[in-house]
């Protein structure tokens, strides 16, 4: 379960932990759609982060964490077949399905837990 302890909402109710170089970079290519998984990736130290939407076929909702789980940046709908990158050194990233940011009014310097 992910949380947004902060303003007391579940962004989702099952997650997975991504700390191998191999899982952070297949990530959620080649999946269907999520529902109710948000994916956590788990950086040793804080740094910028460069993500793709290669092979993945839905947009989502990407959280960028601080070493403290606080929110740093958000991007919404994250569209398919794009690049972003952080402006900020993050240590955690969470992909959630599209709307979870605006369903749960996720907004930055929440503090998430999982």
């Amino acid at each position: 379960m992910i949380k947004n302890k902060t303003k007391g909402t579940i962004l989702c109710n099952e997650s997975k932990i991504l700390n191998t170089l191999f899982s952070k970079a297949r990530g959620l290519m080649f999946h269907k759609k999520i529902r109710n998984l948000g994916l956590i990736f788990v950086f040793d130290k804080p740094r910028k982060i460069d993500l793709h939407m290669f092979f993945v076929f839905f947009p989502i909702d990407v959280l960028f964490l601080d070493k403290n789980k606080k929110v740093l940046e958000i991007k919404e709908n994250f569209k398919p077949f794009t690049f972003y990158y952080s402006k900020n050194k993050a240590s955690y990233v969470i992909e959630l399905p599209k709307n979870t940011v605006k369903n749960t009014k996720t907004k930055y310097n929440d503090i998430i837990i999982f």
